[in-house]
């Protein structure tokens, strides 16, 4: 394994976590734009429809996946320009 890939292990779990963190902040936000609860529904809350419970979980899935992908790229080109390799 290359040296590089290894150094930026520690990285890219501080990123993972950030990432997790911002993408639930972003997630709330949207849900509440979007004119519901201040909380998601959860998959068994019975009080709930199935559309808007899948329409959750569809925004949220989109929404954590745009902000891993965005900041897993930025912590990657960082880490290039850093160290003149990247990490993959």
């Amino acid at each position: 394994m290359k040296a590089s890939k290894v150094a930026y292990k520690p990285v890219g779990l501080a990123l993972g976590a950030a990432s997790g963190m911002l993408a639930g902040a972003a997630f709330k936000q949207a849900w509440k734009m979007l004119g519901h609860d201040d909380d998601a529904p959860d998959a068994t809350d019975q009080n709930r429809s199935w559309q808007e419970i899948l329409l959750a979980a569809a925004l949220q899935g989109a929404i954590f996946a745009v902000v891993k992908a965005a900041v897993d790229r930025g912590g990657a080109t960082t880490v290039r320009r850093l160290t003149g390799t990247w990490p993959g």
